[in-house]
């Protein structure tokens, strides 16, 4: 775990505790590392709910939701699936919000079309969910850290942004 991550997910914490918000991941190729570095802080209970890992496509589906029809004509790893796991387990686990990550880490698995290194991250409310595309192999580990990173990242941006707007209106 990175100082790093333990700092954005302070951030996080102070948030989602001061909005009296709540927050689950849905991970795949990421195996439950955004879940773990959000739990790093103490008091996470107050506002994480939990996570669920779906490793496989039948998990994606029967936990998540996520069309099968969707899976078959794109496959796994593309942005209709990470945005399909953030609603998902924002249903599942009845939270406010969530971070999905969907991706293909390595070192194999990856086709020419969807080559090793894709990582697509969403994050977000069932009513207003962010994706981003990651792109590049740098071997398994760094591209399971750099995918947990941004999607830390991003969310604490998003959350900041959210609070913004609510002190705005």
């Amino acid at each position: 775990m990175s100082l790093e991550n333990k700092i954005i997910s302070k951030e996080i914490q102070q948030y989602l505790y001061d909005q009296g918000k709540t927050l689950a991941t849905a991970e795949s190729c990421t195996g439950g590392r955004i879940a773990e570095a959000i739990i790093s802080v103490p008091g996470a209970s107050n506002y994480f709910k939990g996570g669920i890992i779906s490793y496989t496509n039948e998990v994606k589906e029967n936990l998540l939701g996520v069309d099968p029809q969707l899976i078959e004509e794109k496959t796994a790893v593309c942005e209709e699936v990470a945005i399909a796991m953030v609603k998902g387990v924002c249903k599942a686990l009845d939270v406010d919000f969530a971070i999905s990550a969907t991706g293909i880490a390595g070192p194999g698995g990856g086709t020419p079309e969807i080559p090793v290194g894709t990582i697509w991250l969403g994050y977000g409310s069932r009513d207003d969910v962010r994706t981003i595309k990651l792109s590049g192999d740098e071997g398994r580990d760094i591209n399971l850290a750099i995918a947990t990173r941004t999607a830390l990242k991003l969310f604490l941006e998003y959350i900041k942004e959210s609070d913004l707007e609510q002190i705005e209106d």
